[in-house]
C-alpha cells in the first residue's frame, strides 16, 4: 500500500528544515537515564496527563519499587498512592503491576523491541510501544501522539484522521535519519506554540508554509 494521496506537498528539504528548526528552538529529551523497562513504565503514566505529572509519578514509584519485580510483587493500592499525581491512577496501576508480571513471567523480564511485541501487553498501543522503541532502545521509530497528529496535520505534512494512518504516511516520506527526534521535538512544540487551542502564530517558524495559516 502507497500512502501518497494522505501526503501533504512538502519535499525532503522541508522535512530537513522542521527538524533542525525546532532542534533550534528545544532541547531533546533522550531519557537515556531510564531503562527500557522504565521508559515502558513512564509511558504508561504519561497517558492522558501532563509531563510534570509524569515525571512526579514516576519518581515516586521507582524510589519506593525500583525494579519489575518490585512492581510485580506490590500491592496494587500502594502503586496507586504512588502514581496519583499523573490521573487515572486505579487504572494505570492495576496495568503497570499486570505488565511487570507478564514481562517476567513471559520475557523473562526482558522488555521486548518489536512493535508487534510490545502490543501485546495491557495498555500499550502503537504510540506507547514506539516511544519505548524510540526512547528506551534508541531504534528507529516514530510515535504518533495527538500532538504529532495535530500538528503533521495542520503543517500539512499529511492529510489523515487516526494516529495509526499518520504514523504510516510520516514512515513512508520522511528519511529514517530523521524518525527519532520527531515525537519530542513535535510534543515541544504543540505544548509551547502550536498548541491544541489558540496556536500562537506569531512565535511560530513555519507559517510560509503551514497549510493551517494559510488557509
Amino acid at each position: 500500500m502507497t500512502y501518497e494521496k494522505y501526503m501533504g506537498d512538502f519535499t525532503v528539504d522541508d522535512i530537513k528544515r522542521i527538524i533542525d528548526t525546532l532542534e533550534s528552538i528545544f532541547q531533546r529529551r533522550t531519557f537515556s537515564h531510564l531503562s527500557a523497562y522504565e521508559v515502558l513504565v513512564r509511558t504508561i503514566l504519561s497517558q492522558r496527563t501532563r509531563d510534570e505529572n509524569t515525571d512526579k509519578a514516576t519518581e515516586e514509584l521507582l524510589s519506593i519499587y525500583p525494579t519489575m519485580e518490585d512492581i510485580a510483587n506490590a500491592p496494587v493500592d500502594e502503586i496507586a498512592k504512588l502514581i496519583k499525581s499523573a490521573g487515572f491512577y486505579n487504572v494505570k496501576a492495576k496495568r503497570i503491576k499486570e505488565v511487570s508480571q507478564i514481562l517476567l513471567e513471559d520475557y523473562d523480564g526482558i522488555v521486548p523491541d518489536t512493535v508487534d511485541e510490545l502490543i501485546k501487553l495491557p495498555g500499550v498501543g502503537r504510540k506507547t510501544a514506539n516511544c519505548v522503541l524510540v526512547f528506551g532502545f534508541q531504534k528507529d521509530a516514530i510515535p504518533v501522539d495527538v500532538h504529532v497528529h495535530r500538528i503533521s496535520n495542520r503543517l500539512g505534512l499529511v492529510k489523515t484522521d487516526e494516529p495509526e494512518l499518520t504514523e504510516a504516511v510520516l514512515c513512508e516520506m520522511i528519511p529514517q535519519e530523521y524518525w527519532i527526534p520527531i515525537n519530542d521535538l513535535m510534543v515541544q512544540f504543540g505544548q509551547n506554540i502550536c498548541k491544541p487551542i489558540s496556536p500562537r502564530h506569531d512565535m511560530c517558524p513555519f507559517t510560509d508554509i503551514c497549510k493551517l495559516y494559510n488557509s
